[in-house]
């Protein structure tokens, strides 16, 4: 057995305070009294309030929902076909394939917004909520791919042989057998990718329209004139609905390993 490091705990609260204080300020500060963000003056919901009668923002978190649930959608589709078709074949260079089907979530967003820009302006296409969806979704796809990968491996290939034998389709056989197994890791997939959807600035900076902004946009915006504590209560809310997400996605996760 190992022996435990003497400063073991010291590095470990170190470490968490640094990864966390600042997201607990920004909570702490959004219940701030004051206007201004420098110093606490007092308890207060009102900027909570005023959070809830902003028009801009709602318009903005409905088109960010609206986003991620087409971008995750779409997503669903191709990254769980895309596994299951990968998973079905043999041939020299899978590992290759399954490399390059990953590839969106490891080149940096600022380069493949830059990308979307340019292949965008090629294609004449108008920016807006299609160049949004499509550039979500490519790199929504892979964290779905993964997903329902890693789950394939473990299913016994005798449930869809024996169902073929008792006189079922190709189709009937996935909706019937593979499609019910693979279901937890298709929406433990889809809530990451929403998580990930949601939270996205750099590339939907790139391929927004100027009629059309994104939760995220906004913020990063109005970051640019003042910070204001109903910024701060709007990124709490935000922190608070990821978090959900992401810790209903590994419950998902866990219990499809199970």
């Amino acid at each position: 057995m190992k022996k435990k490091w003497k400063w073991s705990n010291l590095y470990l609260v170190i470490l968490l305070l640094v990864m966390y204080l600042p997201l607990a300020m920004v909570v702490i500060f959004s219940f701030n009294e004051s206007k201004l963000s420098a110093s606490f003056t007092g308890f207060s919901l009102k900027w909570y309030e005023t959070l809830a009668h902003d028009r801009d923002l709602k318009e903005a978190l409905l088109n960010s929902i609206a986003l991620g649930l087409l971008s995750c959608g779409i997503s669903a589709v191709i990254g769980t076909l895309g596994a299951v078709g990968m998973a079905r074949v043999n041939y020299k260079s899978k590992g290759m394939m399954e490399y390059l089907s990953t590839i969106p979530i490891m080149i940096p967003e600022i380069i493949l917004g830059m990308v979307f820009l340019v292949f965008f302006s090629m294609l004449d296409l108008p920016f807006g909520m299609t160049t949004l969806v499509i550039a979500h979704t490519t790199f929504c796809v892979p964290y779905i791919f993964m997903m329902v990968k890693a789950r394939l491996v473990g299913i016994d290939k005798s449930l869809e042989e024996a169902a073929r034998d008792l006189g079922a389709g190709p189709v009937r056989t996935f909706f019937d057998i593979t499609m019910p197994l693979i279901m937890p890791a298709v929406l433990s997939g889809c809530l990451l990718a929403f998580a990930m959807s949601f939270d996205d600035v750099v590339i939907s900076i790139f391929v927004n329209g100027p009629r059309l902004n994104t939760l995220p946009v906004k913020v990063y915006a109005q970051l640019k004139t003042a910070v204001t504590p109903e910024i701060n209560a709007l990124c709490t809310v935000i922190l608070v609905v990821i978090a959900m997400v992401l810790g209903i996605s590994a419950w998902i996760g866990k219990k499809s390993r199970k």
